[in-house]
């Protein structure tokens, strides 16, 4: 390791942020829309993106960018932007190099949400998208690309399908279509797993989810590897590669380079224009998470484990889906990528389907139903009737959504407490 590199644990406590002699030990809030300038000449630098500075929190605020460093020295990028939410981070991350007439490849077990965001509102703005199963075949990886696909979409930890992606082979396929590969790392954290290092190109976040872990702000994040060679497709990306008449006829590559081109336009282009900002206050708090999450990875990866092993063993459960459980078909891929644990989710179906899934949900005390996951606290949610309620029978399934199935986020209270919560509402069901 590199005597400046940190490890994670460290990283999480101290990065982004060394303060000086005499400055504050804790990251400073800069509640400010505006900052102030002696000349006109001194505003125009920053306009023309010529000069590092701030000029409207809308682009960027100094609190924000202290926790997007943090982040990026998680997954170990080269850049990084925070965002409003999750959503707007994929939002952002696929558009800031896909427009109308182009075509993305994206796994289909992904979070409803952004199977939504892709197969509906993209699609409305002439961004089309096919799915596969992140257990399909090389033939059927490689059918899937088109001339007009800019990008491969997936995720670490299949939300709530807990489906594990082969990054390497995914990332193999985007790269030989020269095209990157994005991958959301919500569920495995960079704790668990840090996509860039197995070939991802583009790293994002629902910052709401494990990083804040409190439940307390909805944030995104988006990290760039650096590694992907724009120039090396300049035809593909001609929003990168060729002058934005948007904006003084920059071309980002060659004024940013390979390891900042990416960022510096969906800031300078996308925020400015869309602007779904993080909060100061909100960077602030989920600063404040971020300091715990090594911490917290581990009991949230232990208590699910334990309770997945109660669950397989319990007569009245079909099914269990965890990936660290022997025996599941993700396990290997688990070890590999998620040596540390996965994460504190665990997906499984309730004999009966689900008229006993739901009553067995209404008979928990120490778990509560919330649309949440990813929590200090722990919290159960039945997605078909939910999170994924948009999508008909036939993308559930393709979703890896079953009617019957149970999403539980473990939190970090004691395991015990949890299980004997789990047992008492199984003893409860009523007869369906």
């Amino acid at each position: 390791m590199d005597k400046t590199e940190k490890r994670i644990e460290t990283t999480c406590v101290q990065g982004g942020y060394t303060p000086k002699n005499g400055e504050p030990r804790q990251i400073p809030i800069i509640q400010s829309t505006t900052f102030k300038y002696d000349t006109s000449e001194d505003m125009g630098r920053l306009f023309d993106l010529e000069a590092e500075g701030y000029f409207y929190s809308r682009l960027q605020n100094p609190t924000c960018d202290t926790v997007a460093r943090k982040i990026c020295e998680l997954e170990g990028g080269t850049a990084a932007m925070l965002t409003s939410s999750g959503q707007a981070a994929n939002f952002f991350a696929v558009f800031n190099i896909a427009g109308c007439g182009d075509h993305i490849v994206s796994e289909s077990s992904i979070y409803g949400g952004t199977f939504n965001l892709f197969s509906v509102t993209m699609k409305k703005m002439g961004i089309d998208v096919t799915f596969v199963a992140p257990d399909c075949s090389d033939e059927e990886l490689e059918a899937a690309f088109k001339p007009n696909t800019k990008a491969v979409f997936g995720e670490t930890i299949a939300n709530p399908a807990l489906r594990v992606l082969d990054i390497q082979r995914f990332a193999a396929a985007a790269h030989s279509h020269g095209v990157p590969l994005i991958v959301d790392n919500t569920f495995a954290t960079p704790v668990s797993c840090r996509p860039i290092e197995w070939g991802a190109d583009i790293v994002t976040h629902s910052t709401t989810k494990y990083m804040d872990g409190h439940g307390a702000v909805v944030g995104g994040a988006i990290v760039d590897s650096g590694r992907f060679d724009w120039t090396a497709n300049a035809d593909k990306f001609p929003g990168l590669t060729t002058p934005d008449e948007s904006y003084h006829g920059i071309t980002y590559t060659e004024r940013f380079g390979q390891a900042g081109a990416y960022i510096t336009k969906a800031t300078a282009q996308l925020m400015r224009d869309l602007g779904p900002v993080q909060s100061a206050t909100a960077a602030y708090m989920l600063n404040l998470g971020l300091e715990s999450l090594h911490v917290r990875m581990q009991r949230h990866c232990q208590n699910a484990l334990e309770i997945a092993r109660f669950l397989e063993s319990d007569p009245r459960i079909g099914w269990v889906f965890y990936p660290d459980l022997e025996g599941n078909p993700d396990h290997e891929l688990a070890k590999k990528y998620l040596p540390n644990g996965s994460c504190g989710v665990v997906s499984f179906g309730v004999k009966g389907g689900r008229p006993a899934a739901e009553s067995f949900m209404k008979h928990l005390r120490v778990f509560s139903i919330e649309t949440h996951v990813a929590d200090a606290r722990s919290c159960c949610l039945h997605p078909a009737s939910a999170t994924h309620r948009q999508m008909d029978d036939e993308e559930l399934r393709a979703a890896g959504v079953g009617p019957d199935l149970v999403r539980l986020s473990c939190g970090i209270e004691n395991v015990k407490d949890l299980i004997e919560d789990i047992k008492n509402a199984l003893d409860e069901i009523e007869d369906v």
